[in-house]
């Protein structure tokens, strides 16, 4: 029986010698999987980073070429998730990507607006009927809430779906 060492492994290898795909290149192929903010590229590619400034100057390049844009990655994730999640859950998947406070005011506004449509549409497709006693009712209430919502419209949801 024989043992592969840890320097027969070639992806080792290779990360130890720099031979592996470049910084830029790391970058693009995360990139083209979907838009991502300059905080979450450093935060990945940073374990590749052989020289310190090497991993700044990639992203500055890639961000003045135009590939990393914040505001993509704004209406990307909002697009992405507000039919499933409410304002303060999309507020949060932002903040957690370092993008700029009023990039994510502006968006949390615009999904406000849009809050209590969007809540009943997750009510309805999870539940579809309303609660018939007090423990379905407080399970109703508690997926809305881990989804986002805000307090005031998923009473207002439940309670509608009682009124149906």
């Amino acid at each position: 029986m024989s043992q592969v060492s840890a320097e027969a492994d070639p992806t080792k290898d290779r990360k130890v010698r720099g031979l592996g795909p470049s910084l830029k290149g790391r970058a693009l192929r995360l990139l083209s999987q979907r838009e991502h903010s300059r905080q979450e590229l450093e935060r990945k590619l940073k374990v590749f980073e052989e020289h310190a400034g090497e991993l700044a100057q990639a992203l500055d390049f890639l961000q003045a070429k135009g590939f990393i844009n914040e505001q993509r990655v704004v209406e990307s994730l909002v697009n992405r998730r507000s039919s499933k999640l409410g304002a303060s859950r999309v507020r949060q998947e932002l903040q957690s990507k370092g993008l700029p406070a009023q990039a994510i005011a502006e968006a949390v506004q615009d999904l406000r607006s849009t809050e209590l449509e969007r809540a009943r549409e997750v009510w309805r497709k999870k539940f579809g009927t309303p609660p018939s006693d007090i423990a379905a009712r407080a399970k109703q209430i508690r997926f809305l809430v881990s989804r986002g919502f805000a307090p005031e419209v998923v009473k207002r949801v439940v309670a509608g779906a009682q009124d149906e």
